[in-house]
């Protein structure tokens, strides 16, 4: 079948929300946050949560670390094979680094980690990327070094240029230690004047409410590195909005909210330690994704890297104003039900 040469654009509404306050060190400023989404109560509830953010003196949001990963996977003869290995690896990282910084200029091997299973040695490869959310990046790099090491270890077969040691686009526990793209953590101290008037509810029930739902209600559900509300919501609409692989909510997704009532006021935070988003790359060139992307700051000179941080800061804290929303209104009974009747049912 001959492949069409124009591109379809799948239509998903889309809305500006805000404007939501940053408050720094990484980001400062009022916002509109570009959200596409079916889910149309999304929009107010981010909304309500904004606007509690420029009423209580901003989010305050870091990017804790910044990696993309990619595994390999080869087969050695023994295990005695596969461990000497990786022990030669270990010792000759400077000449990986030389490697995959001959793919690409913005490419730089941070670290490798090792598994051993058998017979079987997994390389779990961890490079910046630039603006860059890396994806490609890294597989192209880690294709280089798989050819360097087939070369220097004859003994070794090629298995896989993917491991799903890396981890992507797949809830593991290895994503959360070791980390996989960007590790942002967003806070918002909220006074308890504004908590009751805008989000109707407490500080202790929202605190409440998250050891019980968020943390217990998970542990029961087994759930993996994850205690959240619903974090995956913000995630797609953002992710669709400004270009991103919508399959990496995946491990996106798996974050935590944490929740304390202090001096009678609401300290409320949000950590996701897998944030994969970037400024270029696939997605990037469509009109729509340049103007949002142009809209929150995110396609200046800045040094390599810098938009993509800011990009990620920006996720962070749609998620912070979306669950903050979600997590008030189910301290009431009724009012997340009556939301949804009201906004997504036709009359």
């Amino acid at each position: 079948m001959k492949t069409p040469e124009a591109k379809l654009i799948a239509a998903v509404p889309m809305q500006l929300v805000g404007p939501v306050l940053l408050a720094g060190p990484e980001v400062t400023g009022e916002f509109l946050l570009p959200l596409a989404t079916y889910e149309t109560p999304l929009w107010p509830s981010v909304g309500r949560g904004a606007r509690v953010t420029t009423l209580s003196g901003g989010i305050r949001a870091v990017v804790v670390d910044d990696r993309m990963t990619r595994s390999i996977l080869v087969e050695a003869p023994d295990a005695a094979e596969a461990l000497r290995v990786a022990d030669a690896v270990a010792t000759r990282q400077a000449d990986a680094q030389i490697v995959a910084a001959q793919t690409s200029r913005f490419a730089q091997l941070l670290a490798i980690h090792r598994q051993i299973i058998g017979n079987l040695l997994y390389l779990r490869f961890e490079f910046s990327t630039g603006d860059a959310a890396g994806h490609n990046m890294v597989t192209a790099a880690a294709d280089r070094l798989m050819d360097w090491l087939l070369k220097e270890h004859p003994t070794l077969r090629y298995v896989s240029i993917s491991g799903n040691f890396c981890s992507d686009k797949k809830a593991t526990t290895v994503n959360g230690i070791l980390g996989r793209g960007k590790n942002v953590v967003a806070e918002l101290n909220v006074p308890r004047k504004i908590c009751e008037r805008y989000l109707k509810t407490t500080p202790e029930k929202i605190a409440e409410l998250n050891l019980k739902k968020n943390l217990l209600g998970t542990i029961a559900a087994g759930g993996l590195r994850s205690a959240n509300a619903h974090f995956a919501n913000m995630l797609l609409a953002f992710y669709l909005a400004t270009g991103q692989d919508a399959a990496n909510i995946v491990e996106g997704s798996q974050g935590f909210t944490h929740v304390e009532a202090r001096d009678s006021n609401l300290y409320f935070s949000v950590t996701l330690p897998n944030l994969i988003v970037g400024t270029v790359g696939s997605g990037k060139d469509l009109a729509f994704v340049q103007e949002n992307l142009k809209l929150l700051g995110c396609l200046e000179e800045r040094a390599p890297g810098a938009n993509a941080r800011r990009l990620a800061v920006l996720c962070a804290a749609a998620v912070l104003c979306g669950e903050l929303s979600l997590l008030a209104a189910q301290t009431n009974p009724h009012e997340l039900m009556a939301a949804h009747l009201k906004l997504e049912r036709k009359r």
